[in-house]
């Protein structure tokens, strides 16, 4: 069986959209998904299973609402992907800088070279913004609260949805899909 990780975007921050972990993970052994696993309470779970990414996206999107009455995005990454993810980021001093302050934007979709420009052009700070594939590398050298380069306007710029990790955090999920999910 493979090994999967799902991000759901915006769970358990400021009181909005609240699911216990336990619940996830519970969901996702209904599904016959195997090792679940946690991470943080924000929604990063480890999971085997064989399915397409893209199917299990719609798949635990689906599920979530109708068994949770959580009704968010999940992106879904292999284990493979999370090592690109890892190995692909331009900006390996501020990773090994100030790890907090990279974000990892998990991305619906690849958006075009048109869109990137864009986005970066649309930038009133100090941010820097690369793109990979489906993800965005993001530094935010000032307080990431304070900056108007929010979801929303990664959302609406790209064309597409996101949900972001810090770079410790990318880090931890992609060592938990290495290890392919140790048991609990």
């Amino acid at each position: 069986m493979a090994v999967n990780v799902a991000l759901l975007r915006g769970i358990n921050m400021g009181g909005h959209k609240k699911v216990s972990m336990s619940d996830l993970r519970a969901l996702l052994a209904q599904l016959g998904f195997a090792d679940a696993q946690s991470l943080l309470q924000s929604g990063n779970l480890v999971f085997r299973g064989d399915s397409r990414p893209g199917d299990l996206e719609h798949m635990l999107e689906t599920e979530a609402e109708r068994r949770l009455g959580l009704r968010t995005d999940v992106f879904v990454r292999t284990s493979e992907e999370c090592r690109e993810v890892v190995a692909r980021n331009p900006f390996r001093a501020a990773a090994e800088k100030d790890p907090s302050h990279l974000v990892v934007m998990f991305l619906k979709k690849a958006p075009d070279a048109e869109s990137v420009r864009a986005l970066q052009a649309a930038i009133t700070g100090p941010e820097i913004v690369r793109s990979r594939g489906r993800q965005a590398y993001i530094v935010y050298p000032a307080n990431i609260g304070d900056s108007r380069l929010t979801v929303s306007v990664i959302d609406r710029v790209l064309g597409t949805r996101a949900t972001g990790r810090n770079w410790n955090t990318v880090l931890k999920i992609s060592a938990l899909a290495k290890a392919g999910v140790a048991a609990n």
